[in-house]
């Protein structure tokens, strides 16, 4: 339990704690919500940043860092839909999500059977792009409830146009990430599939 594993662990916690706080309706849960979230992104890329520059790249880290990102990706975006974070389009954005879990439990099904066999599926570049769209489209649309409940005067005026474009953002890059998702896992096939045909 080296630091960089700690700090990969460490985003369970705060996904439950994000995710409560999306729901609770005080004042400040929004915003609260919105910079644990940022910071549990923050350790995303910090464990490894610290993994590699210390020598502690472990085969647990490598697996676990994956695995957590899911955890915490799904779960917030789960929040997200039941939560109405979608402006009216939620029946779109639970398509796209339902597309997302597919994607990932397939994946982790692969990773699965490769582990089974001595080997280990590292996120590659496409999967490492889609994980960075799917955390800035969360932090653009946990940043849009923020303002819209704990910084209202934001929306009178020409304010409220560009409130409302922060919430546009978000869903665009949801749909985005979703793609992205798909194509990534695309290319895991592609390259690990052989793992499952024998």
């Amino acid at each position: 339990m080296n630091l960089p594993n700690l700090l990969t662990i460490s985003r369970i916690p705060l996904m439950f704690i994000v995710v409560a706080l999306m729901y609770a309706q005080f004042q400040w849960a929004a915003t609260a919500a919105f910079w644990l979230f940022i910071a549990a992104a923050l350790t995303d890329w910090l464990d490894g940043k610290i993994a590699r520059e210390r020598g502690l790249v472990s085969a647990f880290g490598r697996f676990m860092d994956s695995v957590i990102d899911k955890v915490l990706v799904i779960g917030v975006m789960i929040a997200l839909v039941n939560g109405d974070y979608f402006g009216g389009y939620n029946i779109v954005a639970m398509m796209l999500l339902l597309c997302i879990l597919c994607r990932e439990f397939a994946i982790s099904g692969l990773r699965m059977a490769a582990a089974t066999k001595g080997q280990i599926v590292e996120a590659d570049a496409g999967g490492k792009v889609k994980t960075f769209v799917q955390l800035n489209a969360i932090g653009w649309l946990i940043g849009a409830r923020m303002f819209s409940h704990d910084f209202p005067e934001l929306f009178t005026g020409a304010g409220g146009t560009w409130v409302v474009g922060v919430r546009v953002i978000g869903m665009a890059l949801f749909a985005l990430s979703a793609v992205l998702t798909i194509t990534s896992g695309w290319s895991y096939f592609r390259r690990h599939g052989h793992v499952l045909m024998s």
